[in-house]
């Protein structure tokens, strides 16, 4: 009840910001974060205690309110976007949605997840995180040796603002070369973000110039099978560069026939 409550308080103050500022036909809204407190006190609602609270959970957990919704033209959506320290815009772009190939094959990996870890798992976030890194997804994803560097990395980022990722990973690969991969993880019914993905690009090309980027994303599709993805950002639109299904199950499960299929693939 108090998520559902904090959602609605959340969704009014989005409203108002947006359409104080909005003139039909505009495809860029800028505001302020300060412009959340105007807000509330015009309609006397109690500002949250974290006010950019309202600012994440409107980009990444509650969908925009269906008025503002419904200014958006065919095939185009409103995305909020940091512009810099506690400066944001609405901005139209194209409808973009990166969802796991249900005709992939899907390949076993003997699952190394310590099951103590399995059972107090507290968000499907969390476990998805803690199976990608014992099982070492991204090294068998990318064909690189891969460490974690952090998880859920809080930083800020030049004419973006703060952001967080998942998690980084570094890697090498056999010719020397480093690279830092972000992640974003997703459970349930969640989808990709684009506004995520491009923050994520922007914060490794400033945090870490010398580095290799490859933007990762690992999703749920049930509990033991996650979909692994490499992303880039093409024309603000989020494209696939790479897509595996890994099942994670008991060693003895995976039969001489699973091997004999995997060696015959290139």
């Amino acid at each position: 009840m108090a998520k559902q409550q904090s959602s609605n308080r959340y969704s009014i103050l989005i409203e108002k910001v947006f359409f104080d500022r909005y003139e039909e036909g505009s495809t860029d809204v800028p505001f302020l974060r300060d412009d959340l407190v105007s807000a509330a006190n015009e309609l006397g609602i109690k500002l949250p205690k974290n006010l950019g609270d309202v600012i994440f959970a409107m980009r990444y957990r509650t969908p925009l309110p269906a008025s503002v919704v419904a200014t958006q033209s065919e095939g185009m959506e409103w995305i909020i976007e940091g512009r810099g320290i506690a400066q944001y815009a609405f901005r139209l772009v194209r409808i973009n949605r990166i969802v796991p190939n249900l005709e992939l094959t899907t390949i076993k990996i003997p699952d190394a997840t310590p099951e103590i870890i399995s059972k107090y798992a507290l968000s499907d976030e969390q476990a998805l995180l803690a199976k990608v890194r014992y099982n070492r997804l991204v090294d068998i994803f990318l064909g690189l040796s891969a460490s974690s560097l952090q998880n859920h990395l809080r930083t800020t980022v030049t004419g973006t603002g703060q952001i967080e990722i998942d998690e980084v990973y570094v890697g090498i690969d056999r010719q020397g070369r480093h690279y830092i991969l972000p992640m974003q993880a997703k459970g349930g019914s969640d989808q990709l973000s684009v506004v995520q993905t491009k923050q994520d690009i922007d914060c490794c090309a400033q945090k870490f110039p010398d580095l290799i980027c490859r933007a990762l994303s690992a999703q749920f599709m049930d509990d033991d099978l996650i979909a692994m993805f490499e992303l880039e950002l093409e024309d603000d639109m989020i494209k696939i560069v790479d897509e595996r299904h890994y099942r994670l199950v008991p060693g003895d499960e995976i039969t001489s026939e699973d091997l004999q299929k995997y060696g015959s693939r290139s």
